[in-house]
């Protein structure tokens, strides 16, 4: 009766002690600059650097295993509350594992999405007009079907890439090594990225990858096309190195791979790039974004084409849904626009290559 009491109690604290998380969360918010000073170049330095020496030794997720074993935990809850409808218990039980989750969750990464924006972290603009976007585009457009012209054997063939995605893992990492030089802040190491186990669920809601907020581990869609393999872990990556937003993360991801060494992340990362360069010109000039893209290789736009393709052949009912709910998700995380971000992470491209 005794130990029924104290779990009780502590629910009952716990249920308290949520709204109080969520206004702490809502007020520290006004304060980037601390955040990014004690936490995301603090704490989260120290705590992120411990779960990738922990975890990323082991050759499967734990944070996969995780999320199942929390998934049959709930469907077991759920057939208990509908036999037990003791509804105060049940309502209790809910509110005190939601405070604990918010607290993990804050505690251990989502911190980060307060942070400063990256361009003040790099010391670049976020504004640019219609011009710069044209400059360079011009110049991606231009790089991609030289890196096409020397990989490719005709410039109307797709570039196929010749690594194991295994050999992709291995090597991405190092990928952070050219821009570590500049920007210390982005020094990877230790390295935690896996193959999710849970690749086919993740491939049918429409997801590449994803960072597990507790354990730290980078999961990367194992179905994906090696092609977008390079710069999805680099993505991946970046959210470990505490850069919670989509669009930061991606425009990390971006100049890593076109910064480094291997022609093929060149082409990639160039790619990568280019696409969303080209997104943001046809909203204002939707005659040059044509243009433009008619100038791009056939076989770079085969790459492009088959990107599509993969994720058409996935396509069903619950996939909207899915991405509804992580967009409301981002929404809720001080990103405004979801998952549609592109604008900044053009703003970011444009004045970080021009």
């Amino acid at each position: 009766m005794y130990f029924y009491d104290v779990k009780k109690k502590t629910k009952v604290y716990l249920t308290y002690l949520l709204p109080i998380q969520i206004v702490v969360v809502k007020v520290l918010s006004y304060f980037p600059e601390i955040i990014e000073y004690y936490y995301s170049n603090g704490f989260y330095q120290y705590s992120s650097k411990a779960l990738r020496f922990v975890f990323g030794v082991l050759p499967f997720s734990v944070g996969d295993i995780g999320y199942v074993c929390l998934i049959g935990l709930l469907i077991r809850f759920i057939v208990k509350s509908i036999k037990n409808k003791n509804w105060k218990s049940i309502g209790l039980d809910i509110t005190s594992t939601i405070s604990i989750v918010y607290a993990c969750f804050h505690i251990f990464w989502g911190f980060n999405y307060y942070r400063q924006p990256l361009h003040k972290v790099l010391q670049i603009e976020d504004e640019y007009t219609t011009e710069e976007l044209i400059k360079v585009t011009e110049v991606l457009v231009a790089k991609a079907n030289k890196y096409h012209k020397e990989i490719a054997v005709h410039d109307t063939l797709a570039v196929v890439f010749p690594y194991t995605k295994s050999t992709i893992f291995e090597e991405t990492p190092r990928v952070y090594q050219n821009l570590s030089k500049t920007y210390p802040e982005l020094t990877y190491r230790p390295k935690s990225v896996k193959k999710s186990l849970l690749s086919l669920p993740l491939t049918y809601m429409g997801f590449s990858g994803y960072l597990n907020p507790i354990t730290n581990e980078a999961q990367v869609n194992g179905l994906i096309l090696d092609y977008k393999s390079p710069t999805t872990i680099c993505h991946e990556e970046a959210h470990q190195l505490g850069f919670a937003k989509e669009n930061e993360a991606n425009f990390i991801a971006a100049i890593a791979t076109m910064q480094y060494d291997d022609i093929y992340y060149k082409y990639s990362g160039t790619t990568f790039a280019l696409k969303f360069c080209l997104n943001d010109l046809y909203f204002r000039d939707e005659e040059k974004a044509i243009c433009l893209l008619e100038k791009l290789n056939l076989g770079i736009r085969k790459n492009y084409w088959e990107v599509t393709a993969f994720w058409e052949q996935y396509q069903n009912p619950l996939e909207p849904i899915f991405k509804s709910t992580y967009d409301s998700y981002l929404k809720a995380n001080n990103q405004p626009k979801g998952i549609e971000t592109y604008s900044y992470v053009v703003a970011l491209l444009v004045n970080y290559l021009k």
